[in-house]
C-alpha cells in the first residue's frame, strides 16, 4: 500500500508562489540578521558562538548540558567557549543551587554590558526595522509570534 503522507518536496510543489516568496523573504531576514550578528560580535572581540553564548547567559546562568543543548554543539565546546568568556571576565562558573555538584555558568556584570553593547549595536534591528512604523512593528511581531507559537 502507498503512503499517503506528503513527503517535503511533494508539499514544495503544491506551496503557492506567494508562500514560497515568504519563505525565502524569511531565509534573506535570517541570513542578513546572521551576517550581521556575526560582524557586532567580531567587533566586541567575540566570535558568534561566544555572543550567542554570552546572550543566553545574561538571560539566566544555566549548566554546561543545556547551554550545549540550546547552541546544538557538543558540551565539550560550550566549555572552550565558557573557558574563554571566563578568563575575559565576561562570564563566571557558580555552583548550582539546587545541586551543589553542578556547576552552572553565569554572564558577569562586564558580560551582560557587553552583550547589551552587542544588542544595540546591531544595524539589522536599526536600519530595516526603523522604516516601519510602529504599527508595522507590532504586526510584525505578532505575525512571528503566531508562526512560532
Amino acid at each position: 500500500m502507498a503512503s499517503t503522507t506528503p513527503t517535503p518536496h511533494d508539499m514544495t510543489k503544491r506551496l503557492d508562489p506567494l508562500t514560497l516568496e515568504v519563505v525565502e523573504l524569511i531565509g534573506e531576514v535570517v541570513a542578513r540578521f546572521h551576517e550581521d550578528y556575526e560582524s557586532a560580535a567580531a567587533d566586541h572581540a567575540l566570535t558568534g558562538a561566544q555572543a550567542r553564548l554570552l546572550s543566553l547567559l545574561c538571560l539566566e546562568p544555566l549548566p554546561m548540558r543545556r547551554l550545549a543543548r540550546q547552541l546544538k554543539c557538543e558540551p565539550s565546546n560550550v566549555t572552550g567557549i565558557v573557558d574563554r568568556l571566563e578568563a575575559r571576565g565576561l562570564v563566571e562558573r557558580r555552583p548550582d543551587p539546587a545541586d551543589r555538584r553542578v556547576k552552572v555558568a553565569a554572564a558577569t556584570a562586564e558580560g551582560r554590558k557587553v552583550a547589551r553593547s552587542l544588542r544595540e549595536s546591531l544595524r539589522f534591528a536599526g536600519e530595516p526595522l526603523a522604516g516601519l512604523s510602529e504599527v508595522e512593528r507590532v504586526t510584525l511581531r505578532d505575525t512571528l509570534r503566531r508562526m512560532l507559537g
